[in-house]
């Protein structure tokens, strides 16, 4: 098809390269991820992919439906009728790649219908997590794969920046004040046009992912709940103390509204909630989470850049460069000391703390003491902006924030 020839400047390798070995096996593949992550450029290049292994390009569908062209397509029915006449009297193995697939309803029928007939490889894209676990997990049990799309890592920000990209420095000065959307590297990277478009990101989510799916009436007071996160990125928060905060402030919420709306903000991948893990009761605990960003740019375009929060967003990048990298995140709490990441996968396991400068004995010491006293023997790093260290603290590693950016695992 012609609009698999779109001009795509840039491969995003550590996606291509986890979704490769499932081209062409009889399980539908999800790409989840917040609008604007780059779902449908990557769409795009596994259809490239697709072709490279032999299916005909006339027999690959690509489907945006957020083009007019397919703005008719509004039911399973309308799925299942489309694409059944797109492939009529084509023989031979074909491909669907469909994007924004909640834009369907029921789509899932229609899926599932096709997935049964065995001679189509499947990928869809949608821009809400709780849809795919829901939907997916009845209708397709065991007969999928999910791959969460972040914006850029940082690794990624300096390849997109290409010839135009100053010091390392410099482009992570510019990254953590926009955030990683494919689409800035399109634009003059300044305040006024990044963070312009940055809020039009932002209030789409807001109303057609949140407001108009869930039919919620008070869209200020969901705007307020959202800027309270963004405000506390990274910060041990809970239904009830926000509840709390907008009472004092003189505005009447609900804890179960207020539980309802992070669950909203989750699900449109605005918000990753990160659960508390107590190392030596060895339990998730159920309260006191904190909330990270699907991109940090979204909050600096609705709040401004506020130079005395660089923690608050250093943690937010890594925990996003984690959740790229693959691991499931949480943080940690070992007594009354806390630990900023446990990141696990498959069977490795890290603990990483965060930090704009080691630039004091006393926070050297708030920074090391949690991972001194964890028992285990998995890997305990420290990261900081600093550029010149001394040896390891006590056997536990110290590394500037960039070059573990920067350092090739998940490119």
């Amino acid at each position: 098809m012609s609009n698999l020839n779109k001009f795509i400047v840039h491969k995003r390798n550590l996606y291509l390269r986890r979704i490769q070995p499932f081209l062409g096996s009889p399980v539908v593949k999800i790409l989840a991820g917040m609008r604007r992550v780059g779902k449908s450029c990557l769409l795009q290049l596994i259809g490239r992919e697709i072709t490279e292994q032999g299916i005909p390009a006339e027999n690959v569908l690509l489907m945006d439906k957020e083009s007019l062209e397919f703005d008719h397509v509004r039911t399973c029915q309308d799925l299942s009728q489309y694409v059944s006449e797109f492939f009529k009297g084509r023989s031979g193995p074909r491909a669907l790649l469909l994007d924004e697939v909640q834009e369907i309803d029921e789509w899932e029928k229609a899926v599932a219908s096709f997935l049964g007939k065995g001679d189509m490889d499947i990928v869809l894209t949608g821009s809400n997590a709780h849809l795919f676990s829901t939907e997916l997990a009845t209708r397709l049990s065991g007969r999928f794969v999910q791959f969460h799309v972040t914006s850029l890592k940082f690794s990624e920000f300096m390849q997109f920046r290409g010839p135009d990209a100053r010091s390392r420095e410099e482009e992570f000065r510019s990254f953590i004040r926009y955030g990683g959307l494919p689409a800035l590297h399109h634009m003059n990277m300044t305040d006024e046009v990044i963070f312009q478009y940055l809020s039009s990101v932002y209030n789409t989510i807001l109303l057609k992912d949140i407001v108009t799916r869930h039919s919620i009436r008070q869209a200020a007071l969901l705007d307020r709940i959202a800027r309270f996160i963004m405000d506390n990125t990274g910060q041990v928060v809970s239904a009830n103390s926000i509840a709390r905060y907008f009472k004092s402030q003189r505005l009447k919420v609900s804890v179960d509204t207020v539980l309802s709306y992070l669950d909203y903000f989750q699900e449109a991948l605005l918000t990753h909630k990160a659960s508390r893990y107590d190392i030596k009761g060895r339990r998730l605990l159920e309260l006191h989470e904190k909330y990270y960003l699907g991109d940090i740019g979204l909050r600096h375009a609705r709040l401004g850049y506020r130079e005395g929060d660089i923690s608050q967003v250093l943690e937010n990048v890594v925990y996003l460069e984690l959740l790229a990298r693959g691991y499931s995140v949480n943080v940690g709490k070992f007594g009354d000391k806390e630990i900023d990441f446990i990141a696990v996968k498959d069977n490795e396991k890290m603990y990483i703390q965060v930090a704009y400068l080691l630039e004091s004995e006393q926070t050297i010491k708030r920074e090391f003491s949690p991972l001194l006293d964890i028992p285990d023997n998995y890997p305990k790093l420290v990261l900081s902006m600093d550029s010149f260290f001394g040896e390891d603290y006590q056997g536990i590693r110290r590394l500037n924030l960039l070059d573990f950016l920067l350092d090739g695992d998940g490119k």
